[in-house]
């Protein structure tokens, strides 16, 4: 299986690098797992809906831009379906069995993500209503990968 995590934005604080690192390097015996970053769009603290829309589309663009047309396309969105670490696990075994081998999660930016991403991902992911900085739900996300991974295997992590 080949799972890709696409952020926008640098990841900038070392803690979560590293860990990011340490789970990345944990899954490598088990599946193929990259994690791609793309340009954030600069933009002034205060903008229009309009403007608003246009940083998402144009950062949409470049998420898009690495996802491949036989990619099965989850992103994070609070309004997305809640999963447990179980049903995590399962829906990749299913996809990697029945659908595709090939998943890409995406974590958008501060404004969230652009329309024509949101039509192309077959499904919505949330973590909870809580809001919680989109760098950090990186490391959330690639822990929870590998605690999904772990748990289709058998093997012991997950309690």
């Amino acid at each position: 299986m080949f799972i890709q995590l696409i952020g926008v934005g640098k990841l900038k604080e070392k803690y979560l690098v590293m860990g990011i690192q340490e789970y990345a390097k944990r899954l490598g015996p088990y599946i193929k797992f990259q994690m791609i970053e793309v340009a954030d769009e600069k933009a002034p603290d205060t903008l229009s809906e309009a403007e608003v829309r246009q940083v998402k589309e144009r950062e949409g663009e470049r998420i898009l831009a690495h996802v491949k047309s036989e990619a099965h396309l989850i992103v994070l969105a609070i309004n997305g379906k809640l999963w447990s670490s179980e049903e995590l696990a399962e829906e990749l075994d299913k996809l990697g069995t029945y659908g595709t081998s090939h998943v890409v999660f995406v974590i958008g930016g501060s404004h969230g993500l652009s329309d024509e991403v949101l039509r192309r991902a077959q499904q919505k992911l949330s973590f909870g209503r809580m809001t919680l900085p989109h760098q950090l739900m990186r490391l959330v996300l690639v822990e929870q990968i590998y605690r999904a991974v772990k748990i289709n295997r058998g093997e012991p992590y997950h309690k």
